[in-house]
């Protein structure tokens, strides 16, 4: 079978043609990653919202029950974003929360206590540090993997000083209602991106 000239150029794409269909591929990939990354950050967002909301309510209604709450608010977090991430994994090999990102917020958790105990913060001022302190994770993250990071930490950086500096008795569950209804509204919208 012979291939008329005509049809041969037709099928011929230059090298500027090639490296746009590259880069249009390339695209792709990297939103669907973006994606995959999303949907499972965004379970595991969704979930610590959930704790938080539950530890900032204790706090709130059983103020001496909080240093009990807190540690719990933790363990369980973390528990669950193994368990998120060991389900995400078998499905996408996208790996969200391993034993590297489990030493990092140790770390980070480490150098916060450190902060909190060279600082002699008050109970309320402990109540803004915390998610302050981690909303900048959220935000310096959300510069390499996506915006929706970026505007859920400074959101709530922001609602939680607003809190502070402007909301009485009530600043526990203040916060119940901006860190953790925070997180699982900033959760259910990165599902929908």
């Amino acid at each position: 079978m012979t291939v008329k000239p005509e049809t041969a150029r037709l099928a011929m794409i230059d090298s500027q043609q090639a490296t746009e269909a590259l880069a249009d591929v390339n695209d792709i990939v990297r939103r669907v990653r973006q994606s995959q990354i999303y949907h499972l950050a965004s379970l595991i967002i969704i979930m610590w919202g959930a704790l938080s909301f539950a530890g900032y309510l204790v706090t709130y209604l059983s103020p001496r029950h909080a240093g009990l709450a807190w540690p719990a608010v933790y363990v369980v977090g973390i528990a669950g974003s193994f368990a998120i991430s060991a389900f995400g994994y078998s499905r996408t090999r996208i790996r969200t929360f391993d034993v590297r990102m489990l030493l990092a917020l140790l770390l980070f958790i480490a150098f916060g206590i450190f902060s909190c105990w060279f600082g002699h913060f008050t109970p309320r001022q402990l109540g803004t540090f915390w998610p302050i302190y981690f909303m900048l994770v959220y935000t310096i993250a959300g510069l390499w993997v996506g915006h929706a990071f970026v505007v859920i930490g400074l959101s709530i950086a922001a609602l939680t000083l607003i809190g502070y500096f402007f909301i009485g008795d009530t600043f526990d569950l203040w916060m119940a209602f901006v860190n953790g209804g925070g997180l699982m509204l900033g959760g259910l919208w990165m599902r929908r991106s």
